[in-house]
């Protein structure tokens, strides 16, 4: 049976959706304004793309899916923090997410601030009471969300976003910024799967997935800037030239639409030479790699 990624995306983002809900479900302030508002936020719609990365990179070593449910979950609740805050007026000023109003206008900024700062605290909670793993398997775990979205990682990459605007930048510059503030969640999400396997000490596994993940993490944000240009809203889910309308160094300003397709191209071989590395079926990671690239949303 040939291997369908559509329907694999579409499981594993009922899997992880469902999970989500449960859990936040199960908080005992339900139905306050800040647990409505972590719940819009996490379950407003979007790829799934970081656990899917989790559940495929984990299933192809032989992790099963109980064991990756917390990790999955808890990395998709510090990507949603990050895209609330992402979109308040201090920083992108974005009234749209997942063609849906942001979380600042479906409620307020007060309320949006506060439930991005919950979905973080609530992402360690989740790897913190994690029944499947061990005492040592959650502190790997911690550390690795831990470093990925702070200031060695995802909030860097905001950081040099923030201070870039209105700015000539270099490919370089442009680069550092995004393998942080996009690339470091892609790449903590392939070493979460990977972390849980029993080939967690094996760098010759280890080293052919992180040069992928990184592949993939830049060539997702190269082709978000080709869709900036190119798509649209009611497709994207976001407001097309938002990064433009902030005066925004991107790939296709650097580049060149053309340029910029042939960089993510170049990422896309990138990520299958370093998937023929491995001794696994890694179809999925594949697929996936295809995807990112293709994809028009």
């Amino acid at each position: 049976m040939s291997y369908d990624l559509a329907y694999d995306l579409n499981t594993l983002q009922q899997r992880i959706n469902h999970f989500l809900s449960d859990k936040l479900n199960q908080h005992q302030e339900v139905g306050s304004p800040l647990i409505e508002a972590m719940s819009y936020a996490v379950l407003l719609g979007g790829k799934r793309v970081r656990p899917f990365l989790i559940y495929a990179t984990g299933r192809m070593l032989g992790v099963c899916l109980e064991k990756l449910d917390h990790s999955a979950a808890a990395m998709e609740s510090i990507h949603a923090y990050s895209l609330v805050h992402d979109d308040l007026p201090a920083m992108d000023d974005d009234k749209l997410r997942r063609g849906k109003p942001t979380c600042h206008i479906a409620f307020d900024e007060a309320t949006a601030i506060l439930a991005g700062d919950a979905l973080q605290s609530f992402a360690f909670e989740l790897l913190a009471t994690d029944p499947y793993l061990t005492d040592r398997e959650k502190i790997v775990q911690v550390g690795e969300l831990a470093i990925a979205s702070g200031a060695k990682g995802m909030c860097l990459g905001q950081s040099l976003d923030l201070i870039a605007e209105n700015k000539s930048i270099s490919l370089e510059e442009l680069e550092l910024v995004h393998r942080n503030k996009t690339g470091a969640l892609i790449l903590s999400s392939v070493m979460m799967g990977f972390n849980l396997s029993e080939h967690s000490q094996n760098l010759a596994i280890k080293q052919p997935l992180e040069s992928y993940a990184k592949a993939i993490g830049l060539a997702f944000q190269v082709q978000d800037d080709i869709l900036d240009v190119i798509g649209e809203t009611d497709k994207i889910g976001k407001t097309v030239g938002s990064d433009e309308n902030l005066n925004k160094s991107t790939y296709p300003k650097l580049l060149g639409l053309e340029g910029a397709k042939q960089k993510a191209e170049a990422l896309y071989q990138l990520a299958l030479a370093s998937l023929a590395k491995l001794p696994f079926d890694t179809t999925a990671l594949k697929e996936l790699a295809s995807f990112i690239v293709k994809r028009e949303s």
